[in-house]
């Protein structure tokens, strides 16, 4: 009797014991469960104090928030991916690293903590730099003495000054890794019909060995001084006849250049893993008068990683072509997209604020990233209060600008909404597929290769938006107020 208790009472220890360790794991479980399926929201917004600020308050299914019903329900589907994301950044060019120069080391440690610094900052991993000088410049310059057709004098020392340093510190701040890729705006002027730097022209024949040996020297000697070369364009807008730095190359020109002595050339030298993009110019025909030329040639083909474009196309008051963009990823889904540049021009110090400089930024990365784009990059890091410097008084708009006569930095809305993609999609994620109920909003999203999911939604209008945001595990209804652009992190 007295071993029958005892075994009813073990047995009733055990199934206890059970009972609790089942509960406890559960409850574990579910612990874990909600904790993961937390999300925070970011928000930027006009008329308001939020720059990139935790603003979870406006999760309208929180405890401390009223419930509202949505009008715009958003869809992730995390299990349908399209490209790889490279990264977002932006050109350090002579002027960006003449006005840094100017800066005390304090203003110089917050600028670059603001752009490549992944906690404090908006995490820059993208940069693009110009091969000699460009209109960013303070004069026109290049790598030799002209008539040097054997490149004997081809030297760097001019870039040592300013950019050099500036690029360096960049990396540094990076975390010591930064995708930098590199344009030219013009040969020199001896190699050119024009006999000029300036104004358009194109390459004479008999200088294209010499021309495309010039890529790999610049490569080299960037490389020498540590700052490794990720990949460089063809030609920085090959269709447009400036007043500065500028080369005109048909489709067939550039072509043929990059067929028959750039991409030769690369290889020879040891360069042929160097990511080659053509284009390099605005939305718009990219399909027609670029891609198919030289994505349908494999004799070509072979040496061109993919295209790059600019966002000047609505210069003739016509909308931005993103379609283009949608067209080039459809028929040639192995090629890649990046943008390139893009600013806001004609500088005015009176518009450092206005908000409709920052929602074109937000319009055009949604856009272009919806439509196959892995990479997006903007023009001058830095400028100072005047727009430059620029030799041919073409001033521009930054995200961040400097009075050097204050050693302040000033920073726009735009700014703000970069990091709303910079400091939340990360290089490798994936863009994520997602469907919208309604076109008032628009949005992007992309999942980080740690499982991260992010949501950029972006409120145009003159209200307030209560949108429904949802995927495979968690639904979330969120506020988000007029002019405003939210980083949603899941």
């Amino acid at each position: 009797m007295k071993t029958t208790t005892k075994i009813c009472l073990s047995a009733f220890i055990l199934v206890q014991l059970s009972f609790f360790t089942s509960t406890v794991t559960a409850q574990k479980t579910n612990a874990s469960a909600q904790k993961k399926n937390k999300i925070k929201v970011f928000t930027t917004a006009e008329n308001t104090n939020w720059r990139l600020s935790l603003s979870n308050d406006l999760i309208s299914n929180n405890n401390n928030t009223q419930q509202k019903t949505s009008t715009v329900s958003i869809i992730v589907n995390t299990e349908k991916t399209d490209q790889t994301f490279l990264g977002i950044g932006g050109a350090i060019t002579d002027a960006s690293a003449e006005v840094f120069a100017k800066l005390s080391p304090k203003k110089q440690r917050e600028f670059l903590n603001a752009y490549y610094d992944k906690t404090n900052g908006i995490g820059y991993s993208l940069a693009r730099t110009n091969i000699h000088s460009c209109d960013f410049s303070s004069d026109s310059y290049t790598y030799i003495a002209e008539g040097d057709k054997d490149l004997k004098t081809f030297n760097i020392d001019h870039d040592r000054k300013y950019r050099i340093p500036l690029i360096k510190k960049a990396i540094e701040t990076a975390g010591g890794k930064l995708t930098l890729f590199a344009s030219p705006w013009s040969p020199p002027a001896f190699m050119k019909d024009n006999n000029d730097i300036l104004h358009g022209g194109v390459l004479l024949p008999e200088f294209a060995p010499s021309w495309a040996l010039y890529y790999t020297k610049f490569i080299k000697a960037y490389e020498k001084e540590g700052i490794p070369i990720w990949g460089l364009t063809v030609q920085n807008e090959p269709m447009a006849k400036q007043s500065w730095e500028s080369c005109i190359y048909t489709p067939e020109a550039e072509r043929d250049f990059l067929k028959n002595h750039l991409g030769p050339t690369l290889e020879k030298e040891g360069l042929g893993s160097k990511k080659v993009i053509i284009w390099d110019h605005n939305r718009g025909d990219m399909l027609e008068k670029r891609a198919n030329l030289v994505f349908s040639d494999p004799e070509v083909s072979k040496y061109a990683w993919g295209i790059g474009f600019h966002w000047y196309e609505t210069w003739n008051g016509g909308p931005p072509q993103f379609e283009s963009v949608a067209k080039v990823h459809e028929e040639f889904p192995n090629k890649s997209l990046i943008f390139t540049e893009g600013c806001i021009e004609k500088f005015d110090a009176k518009k450092y604020q206005f908000w409709g400089n920052a929602e074109r930024y937000g319009i055009n990365m949604i856009n272009d990233f919806n439509n196959g784009t892995l990479a997006w990059t903007d023009w001058n890091i830095l400028l100072d209060q005047n727009g430059g410097p620029n030799h041919v008084g073409n001033f521009c708009f930054a995200p961040i600008h400097a009075d050097t006569t204050k050693d302040e930095l000033i920073y726009t809305p735009m700014y703000y909404y970069i990091g709303h993609f910079s400091k939340f999609i990360r290089p490798n994620a994936k863009r994520v597929i997602e469907t919208i109920s309604d076109k008032s909003l628009l949005s992007t999203s992309f999942k980080n290769s740690d499982g991260q999911l992010i949501t950029i939604v972006m409120n145009q209008s003159e209200k307030e938006i209560v949108y429904a945001i949802e995927n495979q595990t968690t639904k979330n209804t969120i506020i988000i107020p007029a002019h405003a652009i939210q980083t949603v992190v899941f």
